[in-house]
């Protein structure tokens, strides 16, 4: 994580040695309207903060849980953005987002593991102030700030693990704007911290007990996201 948050600011101060020549702008005027409009897709990666609980069960199992690896997943959504000064816009951007987490149990004495899959498609609401330092010919770096609320379409029950619907949480990135002749693109790169413990802890759903034994190894969960976008407007 410091690794790509060192990206980030290496991105914003790139600006500043960018392009030292003056060159035919495109879209001279494109930062200065008021509610400018575009859409964005990109490409994600999903991340749990898991606490171990320590259960331990009848039998003297006790189980840990890991994510081994991280699955890409898909992102689009639309921008809506509203203009306020010559560094700042306030920005929203509605966002439909599909993956999947894998997550693995082992048990601590046996070595026994067990592994599951959990689809996350859900809709995602983020407001971001977003800081942009001086245009440099047609390249303009930015950096950006804010927070967001998410709304889980469906969750899967009777599994090992079950995520309650809602987060809240705050986002930081970077990005730059090129602009094209007709267009401008913007590709950023942001990471999403999760406020809240999402481990859904009362399961009334599970049908099978050999489960349980996996949902009780948890006491809670806090999403971690990044996102690799590309702005279109």
């Amino acid at each position: 994580m410091k690794k790509v948050i060192y990206l980030l600011l290496l991105l914003l101060a790139s600006g500043n040695t960018y392009g030292q020549h003056h060159k035919l702008q495109h879209r001279p005027y494109a930062d200065q309207r008021q509610f400018p409009l575009g859409f964005t897709l990109g490409l994600h990666t999903q991340d749990l903060l898991l606490t171990q609980s320590g259960f331990i069960n009848e039998n003297g199992e006790a189980w840990f849980s890991e994510i081994p690896i991280y699955s890409p997943g898909f992102t689009v959504g639309i921008i809506g953005d509203i203009y306020l000064n010559r560094f700042m816009n306030l920005r929203a951007i509605p966002s439909l987002y599909l993956g999947e987490k894998k997550i693995v149990f082992k048990e601590q004495s046996s070595g026994e593991e067990y592994s599951t899959h959990i689809r996350n498609n859900y809709i995602s609401l983020p407001l971001h102030l977003k800081i942009s330092a001086d245009r440099i010919n047609n390249f303009r770096p930015y950096l950006l700030i804010g927070g967001y609320g998410s709304l889980e379409l469906a969750s899967t029950k009777n599994q090992a693990v079950l995520l309650k619907p809602y987060d809240t949480g705050i986002e930081l990135g970077a990005g730059c704007d090129f602009y094209l002749p007709l267009f401008k693109l913007s590709p950023e790169l942001k990471l999403s911290f999760g406020l809240k413990d999402i481990l859904e802890k009362e399961r009334s759903d599970l049908k099978e007990d050999d489960l349980r034994k996996y949902a009780n190894s948890l006491s809670k969960a806090v999403q971690r996201m990044i996102t690799l976008s590309f702005h279109f407007e």
